[in-house]
This record gives C-alpha cells, structure tokens and sequence, in this order.
C-alpha cells in the first residue's frame, strides 16, 4: 500500500502486530469516530543489522514492517469501514518516532505491552519513555482480553478525571476530561485525594485559608469546585459528579474508576536532572486501571 502523510491534528496510534496494539488502533479508530478526526497509524521500523553471523536481509525485514502496517489498516477498516485512516511505517527507532508523531497529532494512543525491542516499541520502559516525555497526550489502552467489556459498554461509561492543585494548574487535564465526556455524550467524575499535612507543611496561611472554607475537608471541595467552574460552563450538557476523598492519589483514582470508560490523569512537565517523569498517580493509573488511561502533560 501506499503511505501516505499523516492530515494535522489526527488521533495517531503506534502499532507493532501485538493484540495490544491491535487494541489500541480499536480504541483509536472509535476516539477519531468520536471527536470525526482521521486516525494515523505508524509502525517505527529501523534496519540495524546485527553484528553477528546470520543471514541478514533488508528487504525482507522492511517487508515484515510494512506487512505489520497493512494488518493493523485491514484490521481498522473491518471494524470501522467509515474511518479516514493514513498508515506509514517510520524509519527511526521506536521513541523518537513515536514522540514524532505525538507532537503532530491530537494525541497519541498506544497499547500497554508489546512484543520487544527486536520486533515492536511497547515493550515496558519504551512506552513508558513515550508517555513521560510527549508533548501531546497519550493513552494507554490494554489488550481487550484484559477488559472484557464490549466496546459500547466502555464509550459509554462515564470519564474520572484526577484533578489536584489549583484552577491554572489542573486546566489542561480537565479540559482534556471534559472534551472526552462531551465528544462521547457521557459524564465526568472528577476526583480529588486529600490527606492530612504533616506539621512542618502548617503555615499561617494555610490555615487561614483553610479555616475560611470551614476546616479542611471543605477547602479541598471548594478547591475542585473552583477548578470545575470554568468547565462546567463551557461543557454545561456534560454532567458532573464532584468526589472528594481522604487517602492517597493512586488509591482514592484507582477506586473511583473501577467501572470508567476513561481515566485522565495528569503529568507536570519538568526537566529533572534524570530526564522527563510520569509521577507516580500516573504511574499507578497505567499499571493497575482496567479501563484506558490519558496521560495529559501541564505546567
């Protein structure tokens, strides 16, 4: 087949012949439907011959490559004969071009485990690489054996959303929440985890503002209500569900999005000495969420 260039702003999805990816170009095909973008595949192929002493042959890897490319097209256009789909396979190592894409697009989908470095990208840390450094956002879709609900069922559960800090702070993440929960006509649950400072984090003026809002409980809920306000009013057929909860991020978002179609959490950009970090609420997301998970850089 012919490869053709991605069109701007496509929900690209990276693909490498696993039953995750295959997964994730699904989810992405059904997420372009949604928001009636086109959907791009790519497939990250490099010739890096190996210095061993074994028959090597390019051509022959390259139509491998391409033939993982065309399975994953057939498979997406089977299921979804309307899709506006493009495909290509990127000759660089798997990173690079998937960031490539990333930054290209609406964001980036990719499956949650693959089959290794020799044959495809997602192979633990490479995703995880992609995710922590991607300038767009990224979800995260397990193979559909690892959850069993049909896909109907899943687009029309509701999308959890992990909102902390203040309004300028957790708008990219809510934003991204509530235009998921409008393109599929669903709600959002917004969660926001609490817990107790430790008695050096005490100032006077955290604590004036938090006797002002009538103890801390009541501030962490005037906090999310703050943060909500300005997306309620651009999203007002979208319903909102408000859950506020002492304990841990991870643990208190995990549990909210037990039957979630989505769980949007959100990654604060910083260049640490050690590169890019996920944090680890996202990171707790993407190893235990049943349901896909969005990944949305911020300030």
């Amino acid at each position: 087949m012919a490869n053709e260039a991605p069109t701007n702003r496509a929900i690209a999805v990276g693909v490498d012949g696993s039953p995750e990816s295959l997964a994730a170009a699904d989810w992405a095909a059904r997420e372009a439907a949604h928001r009636g973008l086109p959907l791009h595949l790519v497939h990250a192929w490099l010739w890096q011959p190996l210095d061993v002493p074994l028959a090597q042959d390019r051509e022959a890897e390259a139509q491998r490559a391409q033939a993982v490319l065309d399975e994953a097209v057939a498979a997406v256009r089977a299921a979804h004969p309307g899709a506006a789909v493009t495909a290509e396979v990127v000759q660089d190592t798997p990173v690079p071009a998937l960031l490539a894409a990333a930054k290209a697009a609406e964001m980036l989908v990719i499956g949650t485990r693959g089959h290794g470095a020799l044959v495809g990208f997602l192979l633990g840390s490479y995703g995880q690489q992609v995710i922590a450094a991607a300038d767009r956002p990224v979800v995260s879709v397990r193979a559909a054996a690892q959850d069993r609900r049909p896909a109907s069922v899943l687009d029309a559960a509701e999308v959890v959303v992990g909102q902390q800090g203040g309004r300028e702070e957790s708008a990219a993440v809510l934003g991204f929440a509530f235009a998921e929960a409008a393109a599929r006509g669903v709600g959002v649950r917004a969660v926001r985890a609490w817990s107790l400072p430790p008695l050096y984090a005490y100032s006077p003026g955290s604590l004036r503002l938090a006797d002002e809002a009538g103890g801390l409980e009541p501030y962490e809920r005037k906090a999310l209500a703050e943060a909500l306000a300005p997306w309620r009013e651009r999203y007002p057929d979208v319903p909102v569900t408000e859950h506020v909860e002492i304990g841990g991020g991870g643990q208190v978002l995990l549990s909210a999005a037990e039957g979630a179609g989505l769980l949007v959490v959100g990654r604060r950009v910083r260049h640490a000495p050690l590169g890019p970090r996920i944090g680890s609420v996202a990171h707790a997301a993407l190893h235990h969420a049943r349901c896909p998970v969005a990944v949305v850089p911020h300030d």
